[in-house]
């Protein structure tokens, strides 16, 4: 299939400031239009410095939340940090074993119930991803990374005034484990941030890059009011497309679709539904998704349903953001209440992440270099 290089796509629909989702009922009218200011945030794809008066702010909303004292991971991978890994259980290390916590979202709860999300994103190649998505009408959940929305925001309000979910996929997309609490925070703070300046609404969930996710992480999250959402282990492995090794050399397309097609059937074997990882980074992934992985998931015989992370949960719109949540346990302008990391063992097991995961940090900086 080879590496795509068609023209960048523009946006079919544009909003102006003042406009409303007709879907989210009393959400906030879109704020002024965004216009970038490297000034008055941090470097793009690095991880955020943490003595800015926003972090030192943002901190405070873990006071009276009890956050494990676990010591950072070398690099977020098991073959780099053996005595960490070796503590995976303890950690509650999904990276190392598929650990989660009974307040992280895994599946969906119907049987061949398919959930959409992509990562990474906003890109120039999303606007292709969303026409795909309307003609099929369908709904995705896009968990975005903070240097991306400050440099696309109109794709960003695309997606969302399009009826898709936003949430936070941190600043840099650098695997959380290796983080201090202060730069978790700041991750995690500066995200949020960004969308809400953008869109006048603050996710109310998150996923960590690459999966990597322990207790401290997750605590931290579900502090600052951000449900953890992993992708789903099933029989065969995590659910994951692999479409981001095409772009970082690994694989090629057409080993990347028999993966998935591997994945298609064990989806079948299983009592619930299922997250499914797609990437909207790079041309080649969103390629893949519209010409590949979407259709063959749309003419699956037992068929598929296709929804959104927040519709196969049966979840309210306005539950996804704490302007608009009817969620008491949800938190609003950035305060909520923690849950509970247990660290329990997720029942089917997990495929460990390899290092060589990590090689969409580097992908993400190209992007950077070649499109910003």
């Amino acid at each position: 299939m080879g590496m795509p290089s068609g023209a960048i796509p523009t946006l079919s629909t544009t909003y102006t400031p003042g406009a409303t989702p007709t879907y989210l009922s009393g959400a906030p009218p879109l704020p002024t239009k965004f216009v970038f200011s490297q000034s008055e945030w941090p470097e793009l794809d690095k991880v955020p410095p943490t003595d800015s008066d926003q972090v030192k702010e943002w901190m405070k909303e873990l006071e009276g939340h009890d956050i494990p004292d676990i010591t950072p991971t070398q690099d977020g991978s098991c073959a780099g940090d053996p005595a960490a890994a070796a503590q995976a259980e303890e950690r509650g290390w999904w990276t190392c074993g598929g650990y989660t916590s009974g307040n992280d979202i895994v599946s969906c709860p119907d049987k061949l119930t398919w959930g959409v999300s992509f990562d990474d994103g906003p890109a120039p190649y999303s606007e292709k991803l969303l026409k795909y998505l309307d003609d099929k009408d369908l709904s995705a959940t896009f968990f975005v990374v903070g240097s991306r929305v400050v440099s696309y925001p109109d794709i960003l309000i695309a997606e969302y005034m399009a009826g898709h979910e936003i949430a936070v996929h941190t600043w840099s997309h650098h695997p959380l484990t290796t983080m201090t609490n202060e730069q978790i925070v700041a991750e995690l703070g500066w995200t949020r941030h960004a969308i809400q300046k953008v869109l006048g609404v603050t996710p109310t969930f998150m996923r960590a890059p690459f999966g990597d996710i322990d207790n401290r992480v997750r605590a931290i999250s579900n502090a600052m009011g951000l449900r953890p959402i992993i992708w789903t282990t099933g029989p065969g492995g995590p659910f994951d497309t692999n479409d981001w090794h095409v772009p970082a050399g690994t694989v090629t397309a057409p080993e990347q679709f028999q993966i998935f097609q591997s994945l298609l059937g064990n989806a079948t074997l299983m009592d619930t539904g299922f997250i499914v990882l797609e990437h909207d980074l790079f041309e080649i992934t969103v390629d893949l998704a519209v010409g590949y992985t979407l259709d063959a998931a749309l003419n699956h015989n037992p068929k598929f349903h296709l929804e959104s992370i927040g519709q196969c949960l049966s979840l309210p719109p306005a539950d996804l953001y704490a302007e608009t949540t009817t969620n008491s346990s949800a938190k609003s302008d950035s305060k909520s209440s923690s849950a509970a990391a247990d660290g329990s063992k997720n029942p089917s097991g997990a495929i460990p992440r390899s290092a060589a995961s990590l090689s969409l940090v580097g992908a993400a900086a190209l992007l950077a270099a070649n499109l910003l």
